[in-house]
């Protein structure tokens, strides 16, 4: 992987920035890169071969000699000819087979450390995000890489150094006329397609920023297509989806023309640059001082040098086109992270399991206090239940014991370690959580059961599969733990996605669990089977519930009561109800 980085400041160009930033990926294959560069120019040093011996070719046809010289003469040339052509061209395919490595290595690299980029940062980024435009704007984004390091290495550079041979050869050979007339045509051509992509830049990003609109619109219909057949909006979503594919299509005619003008106008400057170069070769075979070998060399020239220099522009339209696909994916990679590891935090080490909440304040925004104050101990090997209305902040204490946010003030500690100065990785590694909204890969239930811990054996995947009440489902199943699940878990029932959670938190076995009303989706009979399983299975573990049914957690160590984002009582089931206060109201309200 390559470490070698840049300082970068805000003042420095895009393109610089990417440039530097792709460098360390073209060293990783030094020598594939060297090579692919000689074989570069080779190809470029025969092509400029050929149009002399096109020359060549045609003088000795258009001499007047015996028949035995005009056939042996041009033969051997043509031959030549050939067999330099078929170089030009296999040298070529060497050149992008060895590029090709590294370009592919590229678009790995830099794939991967945007994946992971991704899962660093932090929650709110992942609430507010469009899974479609973010999958595009990455997919677009990598393929934009691939063709900036093949395109710029083996297109801009060469074709400006042909410019530079040809050039130079016309002036030496046919003097300045000629070669004034390609710098011209070369700096007219340059300037007229850097002004016009510039100018039509701006219609890319508006196409991809509908080409984003659309494809995320698409996708958030189609993951909730049951709500959309609940209330019978397909025709709604219909209208939506065209409504986006309407603003795309128009984006795209505006780039469309912009096309056509660039097109046309480059068009115009090689008609006419070509025409000039004919019209003053051609005068001079007329007045005899070149030869019509001379008329075709001039020609080949131009035609050779005209057609990669109008691609080129095509290169260059198409890499500021790349740029702005590369913009949004870089612009993920430097996204900072919100939630960081201190340097040279160590990783938390949980003997007891103990929680202690110090005087912790939370909020999303200054406008809204979640959490204020609240102080509270989860000794270890406890059960401790916490209950309120919604919205008192309840999985927000959750979300924070996860380090998904950081608080404002006060601090949570885990067997006496400041979660804040441990490794994030290590921390999660020692909760497990059984969700009430839980979301299933879609994978086969085996490898969702198992991805509490990748590496666990049959043995323990069947003994989780038990504690979870899933033996007797999965049994009736055809495919049985090889069933696939579906798109976020929807071939399962809520009851059937919940006993999978369960059974993956167990299997992971940490020493800490947070169940948020992990029963939720269950009918009474399993409700009342699995509780006593999860009480098993807690033994000897330290246990968070946050609990909407009050019924499931009357035999819980302390149950904290929390009231708009405060501890407004705590105490065991039996105090609680004593004290006649909010846990009162919410048991009398719930039987």
């Amino acid at each position: 992987m390559p470490k070698r980085r840049f300082n970068l400041d805000e003042n420095t160009p895009f393109y610089w920035q990417v440039i530097l930033q792709l460098w360390p990926y073209m060293l990783e294959y030094k020598i594939r890169v060297i090579f692919a560069l000689l074989c570069l120019v080779a190809a470029k040093g025969a092509s400029v071969l050929l149009p002399f011996l096109l020359k060549y070719i045609v003088d000795d046809l258009n001499q007047d000699s015996s028949q035995t010289a005009l056939i042996a003469a041009p033969a051997s040339l043509i031959v030549g000819y050939g067999c330099i052509r078929l170089f030009n061209t296999l040298i070529g395919e060497v050149r992008d087979t060895l590029f090709g490595r590294v370009t592919e290595r590229a678009m790995r690299r830099i794939g991967l450390k945007v994946f992971n980029h991704l899962h660093k940062l932090e929650l709110a980024f992942h609430l507010d995000r469009q899974t479609g435009g973010l999958s595009r704007d990455i997919e677009r984004g990598s393929s934009g890489i691939s063709f900036l390091m093949r395109f710029m290495v083996f297109n801009i550079g060469p074709t400006l150094l042909e410019i530079i041979m040809v050039t130079g050869l016309l002036f030496y050979y046919y003097g300045f006329t000629f070669a004034l007339i390609i710098l011209l045509s070369v700096i007219a051509y340059v300037s007229y397609s850097i002004k016009a992509t510039n100018w039509r830049t701006r219609f890319v990003k508006e196409m991809n920023n509908a080409d984003n609109r659309t494809h995320t619109r698409a996708i958030d219909s189609l993951i909730n297509f049951e709500t959309v057949k609940y209330f019978s909006n397909e025709q709604h979503e219909a209208q939506c989806y065209d409504k986006s594919l309407a603003s795309w299509e128009n984006a795209r005619r505006k780039n469309r023309l912009s096309v056509f003008a660039l097109n046309g106008g480059q068009a115009f400057i090689i008609a006419l640059s070509m025409t000039s170069m004919m019209l003053v070769a051609a005068n001079g075979v007329v007045n005899g001082t070149m030869t019509i070998g001379d008329f075709v060399l001039i020609n080949a020239f131009t035609m050779q040098l005209f057609l990669p220099l109008n691609f080129l522009g095509f290169v260059y339209r198409e890499i500021k086109g790349s740029l702005a696909n590369i913009e949004n994916l870089f612009s993920l990679l430097q996204r900072p992270l919100a939630i960081k590891d201190n340097p040279n935090a160590p990783d938390i080490c949980v003997s007891s399991g103990k929680v202690n909440f110090n005087n912790v304040s939370f909020q999303y925004n200054e406008e809204r206090k979640i959490l204020k104050h609240i102080s509270f101990t989860v000794n270890a090997g406890e059960k401790v239940a916490i209950v309120g209305e919604s919205g008192s902040g309840k999985s927000s204490l959750m979300k924070c014991l996860f380090r998904f946010y950081d608080i404002q003030t006060g601090s949570i500690e885990i067997d006496h370690q400041d979660i804040s100065q441990v490794t994030q990785d290590s921390l999660r590694k020692s909760l497990g959580i059984v969700p009430q909204d839980t979301v299933l890969f879609n994978d086969t239930l085996e490898e969702n059961i198992r991805y509490g811990k990748p590496g666990a054996s049959n043995q323990e995947l069947q003994r989780v599969i038990e504690l979870a009440y899933l033996s007797d489902f999965i049994s009736k199943l055809p495919q049985g733990l090889q069933t696939r699940v579906g798109e976020r878990g929807l071939k399962l029932s809520g009851g059937e996605k919940q006993r999978v959670a369960i059974a993956r938190a167990l299997l992971k076995n940490p020493p800490i669990l947070v169940f948020d009303e992990a029963t939720s989706s269950l009918d009474s009979g399993s409700e009342q089977a699995i509780l006593a399983a999860l009480r098993n299975a807690a033994e000897g573990h330290t246990s968070i519930v946050i609990a909407h049914r009050l019924s499931t957690i009357v035999d819980a160590d302390n149950i904290i009561v929390l009231d708009k984002g405060s501890v407004a009582e705590q105490g065991s089931h039996n105090e609680l109800l004593k004290q006649g206060g909010i846990y009162t109201q919410l048991w009398q309200a719930q039987n």
